[in-house]
């Protein structure tokens, strides 16, 4: 955005300056991932159930849905280098806030916070990153900068299951202070001098409380729906009205407004929504899908924290060898290609896992977390060059916000479905299962004996298959979603072919592909 190129860092200051861009990177994506095989931790100490505690997960990703678009405006009006040092510092303090917390809906507030200050870190880390290279690195400054948002994931589930188990889960939040602390010094030291120029354009406020508005109460009805029994409640509905109404209100405004929050106008381009709509509802279901397996491990299977974590860390393992192939040789291979394989590969990580059983052991659950690793990396890079492949370069920030909107929207919305259709399948499966556990049935006279023989009283007995059957029930409904979900990735494979095959890739949709993750 600056008026005149700015040179290129060299040196130390060059290394230096992508290490601190790097580390608050890495600190971002971090936090998307470290609280989830913590919910049950959290949720037990501040005394809720750990289906409220996804509000952890989803708090965090609909307030960093809302600021990502905003972080053109922002950053034009102070300068990228006084936003990303400003965002990060305030990430700083919202991370010591989540920490305090004595209570869920404070650590949700938190949470919230913390997302929102987080919305322009990653675009202005890679913004200021590129402007630290001569063009010839770019891709070299791009690679090393993916490398942080695929080592994050690996390393979240590990960190936080062990801080977890071996200190408290407020440490899962602690663990930011001294790093972003570092990046804020570091980056203010080399970048000061090299600020962006800013002038002043107007705020669509309309649009952002619209905005604002809409997706808080979509969120609410995904949250609070399942405690209360959907739309016989009056709050649910209410909610859903606000969501309808507030969407249909936002869409008229923003197609008539001259410096709107988000650019409906992109949506005009075929690459462009078939893209994002690949993007975002493949990120919803995998997203979904990273917080179910952690919750049925820790809360039917017996794990701890940290035996979760090691379960979720290898899905980045494949992804970090094999995704710089995929940026080097996107230029010359159909994207769509990549695209299809990711698909395929999630389909079938799916289906191995909706064949677990109670039985399966360490090894079992482990195999399909580590093929993960290629559907992740052949998914983000051709998805973005697709989505971004027909958009001019002046519009590629607008464009990279819209879907990255998109995309964290459908997150978090993937979060609150498949927990809910995780518990109501599960209640129906109980169901099933009891009918068949009557006395005098062949099942449950023999399961009676076989306990009583193990030197347990009639009580001890009933309720021990009462918990065998509620293991039971999660188990074949946790078994639905994986393969509803397998189903759901082949089905969006013929929505990647409607979009144009990109010609070869100039600089705008390279640059920016490392912002989808």
């Amino acid at each position: 955005m600056a008026a005149t190129p700015i040179a290129p860092l060299t040196g130390s200051a060059r290394t230096w300056g992508t290490l601190a861009l790097s580390a608050a990177t890495f600190m971002n994506v971090l936090d998307t991932s470290i609280a989830n095989v913590s919910l049950p931790a959290i949720a037990g100490d501040l005394g809720v159930s750990p289906t409220q505690g996804t509000w952890v997960i989803t708090s965090f990703a609909v307030a960093n849905a809302i600021a990502v678009p905003l972080t053109g405006w922002l950053s034009q009006r102070f300068g990228q280098v006084r936003l990303f040092v400003a965002s990060v510092t305030l990430f700083v303090l919202a991370s010591l806030l989540c920490g305090l917390a004595p209570n869920m809906p404070l650590l949700i507030a938190a949470r919230a916070l913390q997302g929102f200050v987080a919305g322009p870190m990653i675009p202005l880390s890679q913004a200021l990153l590129l402007s630290s290279y001569p063009k010839a690195l770019a891709g070299l400054a791009m690679a090393m900068w993916s490398m942080t948002t695929l080592v994050a994931p690996v390393l979240g589930p590990l960190l936080g299951g062990w801080i977890t188990d071996n200190i408290s889960w407020p440490w899962i939040f602690y663990i930011n202070v001294p790093v972003g602390i570092a990046s804020v010094f570091v980056t203010w030291a080399i970048f000061r001098q090299r600020e962006s120029e800013r002038r002043s354009l107007p705020i669509d406020s309309v649009g952002l409380a619209l905005l604002v508005i809409w997706v808080g109460a979509m969120q609410l009805v995904l949250d609070i729906g399942k405690e209360h029994d959907w739309f016989s409640s009056p709050l649910v509905v209410g909610s859903a009205l606000v969501a309808v109404v507030g969407f249909i209100a936002f869409l008229i405004w923003e197609r008539g407004e001259e410096h709107p929050v988000v650019d409906l106008s992109l949506f005009g381009n075929r690459n462009f929504w078939a893209g994002s709509l690949a993007t975002s509802v493949g990120y919803g279901l995998f997203f979904g899908n990273v917080v179910l397996l952690p919750l049925w491990l820790q809360q039917y299977m017996g794990y701890t924290a940290t035996q979760a974590g090691e379960i979720m860390a290898p899905v980045g393992l494949l992804a970090l060898v094999l995704s710089p192939m995929v940026g080097k040789s996107i230029g010359r291979v159909d994207p769509r290609r990549y695209a299809t394989l990711a698909f395929l590969v999630f389909a079938l990580v799916l289906w191995m896992r909706s064949r677990f059983s109670t039985q399966a052991d360490f090894a079992t659950i482990m195999v399909p977390t580590i093929v993960q690793g290629v559907a992740t990396a052949f998914f983000f890079i051709p998805l973005v060059t697709i989505t971004l492949s027909e958009i001019a370069p002046a519009r590629i920030p607008a464009a990279s916000g819209l879907s990255n909107f998109m995309r964290i929207t459908a997150g978090a919305i993937g979060t609150s479905v498949t927990t809910t259709l995780w518990e109501r399948r599960a209640t129906l499966h109980h169901a099933q299962l009891v009918e068949h556990l009557t006395p005098g049935s062949p099942g449950f006279d023999q399961a009676i004996a076989v306990l009583r023989a193990g030197g347990l009283s009639d009580v001890q007995a009933l309720a021990q298959i009462e918990r065998m059957t509620t293991q039971q029930a999660f188990m074949l409904a946790a078994n639905d979603i994986f393969y509803a979900s397998a189903v759901l990735f082949m089905l969006l494979i013929p929505l990647v072919w409607l979009a144009h095959a990109p010609r070869a890739q100039g600089g705008g949709a390279a640059d920016a592909a490392a912002g989808a993750h």
